[in-house]
């Protein structure tokens, strides 16, 4: 469990307070670069554009299958088994999925794959011989029908693969999606002239977003948010390409933006070789860059969270029952308090805590920042705070939904907005459900840490996000409760 701030709050602040706080705040922490002459940041295009439609993988899955159903037909009447051709069908599908071949934001020559596609047929071919030479000897395919089934599926495959890549680079061509350039100068121009150079690639840039106002390859240069979102919605931009790998950490918001907006954010590197397992553009090894990830709000976070906090309500119920009787002996009414905090997309929700201290007024209790070992705390209070009891009572706000067990750890809006102005990339943990404990706690940023270190662990958890990653953080926190060392 975490305890960075416990200054408590009587009552709370007003909500609608809190809310315009930080929608405020995260305004302005996606403003593209320094505006020349004109104040202002990016701001999402009203009534937010969906993500472009990926090409569907629906017709390679049908050549594929279409393939694999004339490749059977190669066989004798005995042995075309409903079963030994699903099995047939169904493996081919596996393989060439696990090889990303339906993958929809690639597009490769149909002899780049052709090695790939070829291999997996036979790969399937093999287990079918083998599957029908153990179960049914007398029906075991000759060395011809095999070299006949694989052949006329290879053809097949590879005819209809081809027929629907080139259909595709035909629209491309006629439709190709309209980019920004986001990076230094120098490489942004050289990078936009490359692909305006080649067309076949499917992307043609609109305009750059660099903060040298002079020379953009033809293109307009975009120095402000507004020429930004102005660009966005003229032009009807689907990409973005971020021309170098500080664009990552430099303009970490306005690429989230962009994203959330509707665009494919690409990150290229044209001063290296390659990435490894690249895809290509215009002869740039380039990777697609996750900047809005599927939110960890599935059905197997809430499960563990209901499941988990439940059980430890249940469990712990007596010691919640004595911890508030010590408190009400020793530091008189009002045991539990109920503080304002900014929880998931910015939204005020009141978090519950065991009371440690009392503010002298309102205002402290919403601005000051709390440390470790408070002077004016009694023994108990001072207990509560070392092995983190006082944090029990946020069960109640993961079973009801304010919180999960494993997240961001909130914070009250005074700081939300502090923090958002000082450190890039504070508002972006607000991607997600916040939490009792996270990967920042456990890496030991606790009480009066550093609140950038903390920042890049949070956007970390969020960007690599799994149920297991959950599961290994909740095993680390009561590992650290069986030896706390204060907070």
């Amino acid at each position: 469990m975490t305890a960075e701030s416990t200054v408590p709050s009587p009552g709370g602040g007003p909500r609608e307070h809190g809310f315009s706080t930080v929608s405020a705040v995260s305004a302005s922490t996606v403003s593209v670069i320094p505006p020349r002459g004109s104040a202002g940041g990016f701001r999402f295009p009203a009534g937010r554009r969906p993500a472009p439609r990926p090409a569907s993988p629906l017709p390679l899955l049908a050549v594929d299958s279409s393939a694999a159903l004339l490749g059977v037909l190669a066989l004798t009447e005995p042995q075309r088994h409903p079963l030994l051709v699903g099995a047939l069908l169904l493996g081919v599908v596996v393989l060439n999925t696990r090889a990303s071949l339906y993958r929809p934001e690639s597009l490769p020559a149909f002899l780049d794959e052709l090695p790939a596609v070829c291999g997996r047929i036979a790969m399937g071919w093999l287990a079918l011989a083998a599957v029908v030479g153990a179960y049914a000897p007398a029906d075991a395919l000759s060395a011809r029908t095999l070299f006949l089934g694989c052949a006329v599926q290879m053809t097949a495959s590879a005819a209809g693969r081809a027929t629907v890549h080139w259909r595709r680079r035909r629209a491309l061509l006629r439709r190709p999606h309209m980019a920004l350039v986001i990076g230094p100068a120098g490489t942004a121009r050289r990078v936009a002239a490359a692909f305006l150079r080649h067309p076949a690639c499917g992307v043609r840039p609109v305009g750059l977003v660099t903060d040298h106002p002079d020379g953009g390859a033809g293109l307009p240069v975009l120095t402000t948010g507004e020429e930004v979102e102005r660009a966005l919605i003229q032009n009807g931009v689907r990409t973005v390409l971020a021309v170098h790998p500080s664009v990552r950490a430099e303009q970490g918001p306005l690429l989230r933006a962009l994203a959330e907006s509707g665009c494919t954010v690409w990150e290229i590197d044209a001063e290296s070789p390659s990435y490894e397992s690249a895809e290509r553009l215009a002869g740039f090894s380039c990777r697609r860059l996750a900047m809005v990830p599927d939110r960890p709000g599935s059905i197997g976070k809430r499960t563990l969270d209901v499941v988990v906090s439940g059980t430890l309500l249940l469990l712990v119920s007596p010691m919640l029952l004595l911890c508030a009787v010590v408190l009400r002996l020793t530091g008189g009414r009002g045991v539990v308090f109920r503080q304002e905090r900014i929880g998931m997309d910015g939204r005020p929700f009141t978090l519950l805590k065991f009371r440690t201290h009392r503010p002298v007024d309102e205002m402290e209790a919403a601005t000051r920042w709390s440390v470790a070992d408070e002077r004016r705390m009694n023994w108990f209070c001072r207990f509560l705070r070392r092995t983190s009891l006082d944090e029990l009572l946020q069960l109640w706000n993961v079973l009801w939904g304010d919180m999960s067990l494993v997240g961001p750890r909130p914070e009250r809006p005074y700081f939300v907005g502090k923090f958002s102005q000082t450190y890039p990339g504070y508002a972006a943990r607000h991607r997600m459900q916040t939490g009792i404990t996270g990967l920042a706690q456990i890496h030991g940023l606790r009480g009066d840490t550093s609140i950038e270190d903390r920042c890049r662990f949070d956007n970390a958890y969020i960007d690599n996000w799994s149920l297991w990653q959950d599961i290994c953080i909740l095993l680390r926190t009561a590992a650290a409760l069986v030896r706390p060392t204060g907070s």
